[in-house]
């Protein structure tokens, strides 16, 4: 009973610390991150579906094999059976895993087209990934090319987190339809974000694509998933989803400069009022 009660007590609390720090990693934490793109919720239902078929599946297989255990030993059995071949029993166990699959696939093919479908996009961001580091373009506000690097353990600053915080971000507006285009200059890398349910290879010489919509404000950070070198943990994404008006000032900003302090600044600035905005609300 000590055993359960403790188990209730983590997972409230990993839970709990979860939905506390959207679009980041907590210790101890289970499951995904929450979901904060059309793609992501569904991935978290279609892993909640997988669940209730893999778990009836484990429980089955090992009540049978503690059964064939029990049952089935030399004590139990001395005198072991002859047969060879089960035509019904061989049937069975083949057919049945096919329709599970098929099941499964009923709900995995739409979800794997709605990832792979982009929907008209409000504009397009280019990653590049390079040995260790991402390179971002907006073509369409005609921002040039933007090296993003992770922020050293001894520059880190109150509220940016070990190596995860970056010193130039990716920044979208709430709500906007973003295609993503992935590339890499050198090896292969990959762009993943877990709150989003987006994770594409950035493969030298080819352009892979990708979209989300974000929903919620707020910063969001991924990693590499491609092993690319020693330097492979070090290359991390931070993207910001803010509102329309700030993204446009930023954009501006960036236009004109693409290492413009003052778009740091217009972020700095919106992410601190966010912050004591719901410092207020707890």
């Amino acid at each position: 009973m000590r055993f359960l009660t403790a188990l209730a007590l983590i997972w409230t609390t990993a839970a709990a610390g979860a939905l506390a720090a959207t679009g980041q990693p907590i210790d101890g934490a289970l499951g995904f991150q929450p979901a904060v793109t059309p793609i992501m919720e569904r991935v978290n239902d279609f892993h909640n579906i997988l669940l209730w078929i893999i778990i009836p599946i484990t429980l089955f297989v090992m009540g049978l094999l503690l059964w064939v255990m029990i049952r089935y030993n030399r004590k139990a059995n001395p005198n072991p059976s002859k047969n060879s071949h089960n035509t019904l029993l061989e049937v069975v166990w083949t057919a049945v895993p096919v329709l599970i699959l098929v099941v499964i696939s009923v709900f995995s093919f739409p979800l794997l087209y709605f990832q792979d479908e982009i929907p008209e996009a409000d504009f397009t961001i280019k990653a590049t990934g390079y040995q260790w580091y991402w390179g971002y373009e907006y073509p369409d506000h005609e921002v040039d090319e933007y090296v993003s690097n992770m922020i050293a353990d001894e520059d880190l600053e109150e509220g940016q987190l070990r190596n995860l915080s970056v010193d130039l971000p990716v920044v979208v507006p709430v709500g906007a339809t973003v295609r993503l285009q992935v590339t890499a200059a050198d090896v292969i890398h990959n762009w993943a974000m877990p709150a989003f349910g987006t994770k594409m290879d950035a493969i030298p010489g080819r352009i892979n694509e990708a979209w989300f919509r974000v929903d919620e404000a707020g910063t969001y950070y991924g990693q590499c998933s491609e092993l690319c070198g020693i330097r492979h943990a070090f290359m991390p994404i931070e993207v910001h989803a803010v509102p329309r008006d700030v993204f446009d000032a930023w954009i501006a900003a960036k236009a004109e400069d693409p290492y413009s302090d003052a778009a740091n600044a217009i972020i700095a600035e919106y992410s601190a009022a966010r912050d004591t905005r719901l410092a207020q609300l707890d």
